[in-house]
């Protein structure tokens, strides 16, 4: 089993355990939107530039209501838990190990730790293949931070400058965390912060 398969079981589990009306880590969206998001991200295409481009975000929110519509949650989370369509372009193995890894691992922890559930045990293997993914993806994700950003590996001596800037704060934690981090669970981030106190302060609001 590759690690996003991995990760879709971890995330199907979580949003089984959680039901359909648990708050999650994305603001605004309660389990059940979650599940939906996933499934239009998968098998919508009509969806996917409204969750890039602003100005379309309302068609990918009326796609999510419509998955809502179609099915009841756990039959959504069977279809998500199934794998997208063959058509799909994450059915594609090497698409779905590269975009769904530190996709479906994000989203798990958005359901797990707003009910107060601690940070998962992972294997080095799969520390470094999240790491491989912040290679690609820390730099837009830090593009707009109010500092230089600097992300440290806690399970081995390893750096990534992601941002230059005057003022650097260090973001220390094992790359799945370093990861949530990343992608804005600031708050609920396994990491240690080091740097001066209001570029660190100025980061965490942002």
């Amino acid at each position: 089993m590759g690690f996003a398969k991995q990760e879709r079981t971890a995330l199907c589990n979580a949003l089984e355990a959680a039901g359909p009306d648990a708050p999650t880590l994305c603001e605004g969206w309660m389990t059940h939107d979650l599940a939906a998001h996933i499934w239009v991200r998968e098998n919508d295409p009509s969806a996917l530039p409204g969750m890039v481009l602003d100005v379309l975000a309302d068609v990918t929110a009326a796609r999510m209501q419509a998955t809502k519509r179609r099915w009841t949650y756990d039959e959504l989370i069977r279809q998500v838990r199934r794998g997208p369509r063959p058509i799909s372009v994450f059915a594609l193995p090497v698409l779905d190990e590269s975009a769904n890894t530190a996709e479906f691992f994000v989203h798990t922890e958005d359901v797990r730790r707003p009910a107060g559930l601690a940070p998962r045990e992972t294997t080095h293997d799969f520390e470094n293949a999240i790491a491989k993914s912040l290679n690609t993806l820390a730099k837009p994700l830090f593009r707009g931070a109010p500092c230089g950003i600097v992300l440290e590996r806690t399970d081995r001596p390893q750096r990534l400058r992601a941002k230059p800037g005057a003022t650097t704060v260090t973001v220390i934690g094992k790359p799945s965390e370093l990861l949530l981090f990343a992608f804005g669970r600031r708050a609920d981030a396994d990491v240690r912060l080091v740097g001066d106190d209001d570029a660190k302060a100025a980061l965490l609001a942002q």
